[in-house]
């Protein structure tokens, strides 16, 4: 199999370096010309010193070309960027094959699932050539081939089993879904939610604070999929509790970084700087907010965090705030 590989992030190099062990033939793009340069010269990943450099990789800066004459189009590009690659790709006149998206993120403005996005900008009839690929699956972790289990989702029942047998080794193996909505929902939503455990722990709140957030995290999620048309049971399995729990645990997650940093006395600008890489948790809880203004559902967690990040709310207020909430009935 051919396949155009969109985004050369720490991710999106994890995934095409495992593509290619399994001998598929991997064309990677970026329009990082500094990056691609490095990778070409046969120097490591700078977001990834542990793994050896990529030897069956071929890269590239030509969107063109990386699309040209592949069976498949994988994109790790960021939730914000997928619009104007996907927008390129129209332009450019070209049809493209089945296309995976495993970037996590809900589109500002739009308030569209990335999934959504790509069916948007490519049309309805391209709809059965989208998939997603989403769940517990930290970069370094899938580098170094510690066992993993994640979940594929696509409109197209074929496709799916694509998805699901491109990406299975040894070391990670893949779940189909056929609930799009709901994997693609739970992967946006628990960088918000990690955000908050993060700036938790950074407090010294411990972990039944941690525990609580993740919960009630967990539940803030599975109400607001249902405007989505998601599954909510989908949200207990791979794509939202596993990947909950995996993002906000973890000190390698860019998201649980960002936390800990604001924590710290950090600006936004200036923990995003220091991460280096997008923190789509950042991003994704302005169309989260929106998203439940718009269907009148309660978000707590997600609205302080964004009240955080974008307008300055004093951190331990914040938690205070969570905890006066009028009391009620817990409803999962």
């Amino acid at each position: 199999m051919k396949i155009g590989y969109l985004g050369a992030g720490a991710w999106g190099f994890t995934l095409a370096y495992l593509l290619a062990q399994k001998g598929y033939s991997v064309k990677l793009w970026s329009a990082n010309h500094k990056l691609i340069e490095t990778l070409k010269s046969g120097k490591k990943h700078p977001k990834l010193p542990s793994c050896e450099p990529a030897k069956t990789l071929e890269f590239t800066t030509d969107l063109a070309y990386a699309i040209e004459d592949v069976d498949l189009v994988i994109e790790s590009v960021t939730s914000k960027g997928i619009r104007p690659v996907l927008s390129q790709i129209k332009q450019l006149g070209k049809d493209l094959p089945n296309f995976v998206i495993t970037s996590k993120g809900i589109e500002q403005k739009s308030l569209l699932l990335l999934s959504e996005v790509a069916i948007d900008v490519l049309g309805d009839s391209f709809k059965d050539k989208v998939g997603c690929l989403s769940g517990p699956s930290l970069a370094n972790e899938v580098m170094n081939k510690l066992p993993s289990s994640v979940v594929c989702a696509a409109y197209n029942h074929d496709l799916m089993m694509l998805i699901a047998e491109a990406f299975s080794n040894n070391f990670f193996r893949v779940y189909p879904n056929s609930d799009v909505p709901g994997v693609s929902f739970g992967g946006a939503m628990k960088n918000v939610i990690a955000i908050a455990c993060a700036i938790s722990d950074g407090l010294g709140f411990g972990q039944n604070t941690k525990s609580a957030l993740m919960t009630r995290g967990l539940h803030e999620i599975r109400k607001l999929s249902a405007s989505k048309g998601a599954n909510p049971e989908t949200l207990n399995g791979l794509g939202g509790l596993g990947d909950l729990i995996a993002t906000c645990l973890s000190p390698l997650s860019r998201n649980y970084e960002f936390g800990r940093l604001l924590s710290m006395g950090l600006t936004p600008q200036q923990a995003q700087e220091k991460v280096g890489m997008v923190v789509e948790g950042a991003y994704s809880c302005v169309s989260a907010l929106e998203l439940s203004k718009k269907m009148g559902i309660d978000v707590p967690i997600t609205k302080v965090v964004y009240k955080i990040i974008y307008e300055g709310l004093d951190m331990k207020e914040a938690v205070e705030s969570l905890l006066s909430r009028k009391i009620k009935k817990e409803h999962l």
